[in-house]
């Protein structure tokens, strides 16, 4: 019995581990800043991917909270922090989920505020199942969705930009800046 009660106490405190040391590595660069996109992904092993959303985000001065919450492993947290989000100043949810990635549907079910959906390629079948998980979405429930992997996260992270940017001119002036450094950087020749 003494064993069992060791084991399930280990399992726990290994399953809040990662998520605390997500949140921590982000929350440095965010210190200071008003929390205004939620960035969610459903296991520790998505940040690589996530981190591009982020590292968009948190260049234009636009402050992220972070976290590792499963649709399906996590449903208790999600949805409480789902229902608190909107009063604590988010704006926008960027959610990054691989296999049927029922992470971004979930959220937009609980939720009036935006939520672009980021497929992750974690499974067999390189992030066409999460692709068609988050894309299919029923009418009345919409999900924005992303193209698979980091290019899915950079772009979700500039589109939530673009959704502040409509109504803070400090996004909006980070967010020409970046396209204007984009385009500079595009040679006119290859040679």
């Amino acid at each position: 019995m003494a064993v069992r009660k060791a084991a399930k106490k280990a399992v726990k405190k290994a399953a809040k581990k990662p998520a605390k040391k997500v949140a921590r590595k982000t929350a440095s660069k965010s210190r200071g800043k008003q929390l205004r996109v939620a960035v969610l992904m459903g296991s520790k092993n998505d940040w690589e991917a996530m981190k591009s959303a982020v590292d968009v985000l948190e260049g234009m001065g636009v402050g992220c909270d972070v976290r590792v919450i499963s649709a399906h492993r996590t449903p208790d947290r999600h949805s409480a922090y789902v229902a608190k989000a909107e009063s604590k100043g988010i704006e926008v949810f960027v959610c990054g989920a691989g296999f049927a990635a029922h992470l971004a549907g979930v959220t937009a079910a609980l939720t009036p505020l935006p939520v672009l959906g980021v497929p992750l390629d974690s499974s067999a079948l390189n992030g066409m199942d999460a692709l068609l998980a988050i894309v299919q979405m029923p009418g009345g429930i919409p999900v924005a969705t992303f193209t698979i992997g980091k290019s899915g996260a950079k772009n979700a992270g500039l589109f939530a930009a673009a959704i502040l940017a409509g109504s803070d001119a400090k996004v909006r002036r980070a967010l020409d800046a970046y396209r204007k450094k984009q385009t500079a950087a595009v040679p006119e020749r290859p040679f």
